[in-house]
């Protein structure tokens, strides 16, 4: 069973690090592992899930309304925005395959320190390296994603079922590497969070009904949910507005910071 202070801070965890390109997955693992905390149980994270689902919802909200908004008959756009909803579609088709496929090995072997530490640091270089192609303050007017370019970068996506990888994160390097903009890249990613964040809070809520009891209270529950969407919808806003003022560099060196302190542990265990 939670108590209110492991519900708050994992709550806030999945809020924080959720969009920024840290890896929420890597950070709310490491609690149980460091701490010795019970898991969380796949309840609370359906609902810590909705506040960051709501969150960025609601942030992108004209995006949205206007994504769907294409889907009327007799809707078309000459800049071709009324194809986006099916390029965000096509990115997270690879992530539907992977989790099919590979569910039980990720959420088994796959959530160790030595994989979260290899991760945080190999995919923290990659990011880095994305970023140095970059030039801060640069030209940041939207660019169009195209079909390929929106299935590569789903692709990568599908690696971030990997406990470390972070979903934000290696979605922006890829979008970068393909010679994206910041500002095109960090909005594809987020607007990718929603059908991956509906798709992951289905298959746990499918799970759960497989007969997990519940680790609180709907109460305790509803106020992770609360704190998880308060501190996501905070972090989008200010981690888009370092992407354009600095860049993605503080959070490369969070990442190497956070690998080489793993392998510290695990080292001295």
């Amino acid at each position: 069973m939670l108590d209110w202070t492991q519900t708050i801070v994992l709550a806030l965890i999945q809020g924080l690090s959720e969009f920024l390109p840290i890896s929420s997955s890597a950070h709310l693992v490491l609690p149980a592992k460091l701490l010795s905390w019970n898991d969380q149980g796949l309840l609370f994270d359906v609902f810590v899930h909705g506040g960051t689902l709501v969150a960025v919802m609601i942030y992108f909200r004209a995006d949205l309304t206007h994504l769907l908004g294409s889907l009327r008959p007799g809707t078309s756009s000459p800049s071709g925005d009324d194809n986006e909803l099916w390029r965000l579609a096509t990115a997270t088709i690879p992530t539907i395959i992977v989790a099919l496929l590979f569910s039980e090995v990720i959420a088994g072997d796959m959530r160790g320190l030595p994989v979260i530490a290899f991760t945080t640091l190999f995919f923290g270089l990659l990011m880095g390296i994305a970023a140095r192609r970059v030039r801060v303050g640069a030209e940041s007017a939207l660019q169009r994603v195209t079909w390929r370019d929106a299935f590569l970068i789903g692709l990568a996506q599908s690696v971030a079922l990997v406990p470390g990888v972070s979903r934000s994160g290696v979605t922006i390097t890829a979008a970068l590497m393909l010679g994206y903009n910041v500002t095109t890249a960090a909005r594809f990613s987020f607007l990718l969070a929603v059908p991956v964040i509906l798709m992951a809070m289905a298959f746990m809520t499918f799970t759960w009904f497989s007969g997990e009891a519940s680790p609180a209270p709907v109460g305790q529950l509803l106020t992770a949910m609360l704190v998880a969407g308060l501190s996501a919808y905070a972090t989008i806003a200010v981690f888009l507005g370092i992407l354009e003022r600095i860049g993605l560099m503080p959070f490369v060196w969070y990442r190497l910071a956070l690998g080489c302190g793993l392998v510290g542990v695990i080292v001295l265990s």
